[in-house]
């Protein structure tokens, strides 16, 4: 009953989340997506365990397993608190990888965000052209998912890094417009 809660609480704020204006629909970072975000990430913590069991990752793995693309569509999900995100294919968990979010400063945004931009390898114009290999943007700043170095604690500018086998197959299956959501 809780998931069915939770799955109904990100589906009406992501509707709610779609004006004309493509800009303000890229990101929700008020009170409420930060929360819908937050209960998202903990109820993906309790889906790793049923998906994959008691396991727990070391910096730079990931699980991975294969669910149909009929079961629904993409969303990532990414606790922060956790250093982990989560890829689910409709309701069902499809993987789970460690991150290295933004460190103490350079914080990374929480909220709803979508994808806005892909690139198989993009530089950064701000960060002294640093390699962010497959790309994700979800944001008007910058802030991107994408393949780096994983320390096993928040070390980035802001972006989410991923293991880089992860990153790769994760760009896959992703699409401009798929949701991300960010909880602390």
């Amino acid at each position: 009953m809780k998931k069915l809660a939770l799955a109904l609480a990100v589906s009406s704020v992501c509707a709610l989340s779609v004006p004309s204006n493509s800009a303000i629909a890229a990101s929700m970072e008020t009170v409420e997506a930060k929360m819908t975000a937050s209960s998202a990430a903990a109820l993906a913590r309790q889906d790793m365990y049923e998906a994959f069991g008691d396991k727990e990752l070391k910096p730079g793995q990931y699980l991975w397993r294969d669910v149909p693309a009929s079961a629904g569509d993409e969303r990532v999900v990414v606790s922060l608190g956790d250093q982990l995100a989560y890829l689910y294919r409709g309701e069902t968990l499809m993987a789970v990888a460690t991150v290295s979010s933004g460190k103490t400063g350079h914080d990374t945004p929480t909220g709803i965000f979508t994808i806005q931009d892909k690139r198989p390898m993009y530089r950064s114009k701000k960060y002294d052209n640093a390699p962010m290999p497959f790309m994700q943007r979800i944001d008007d700043y910058g802030i991107a998912l994408h393949a780096g170095f994983n320390p096993g604690e928040p070390a980035s500018h802001g972006c989410v890094r991923l293991p880089s086998a992860f990153a790769k197959k994760l760009y896959t299956v992703t699409a401009i417009g798929t949701p991300v959501l960010i909880g602390a």
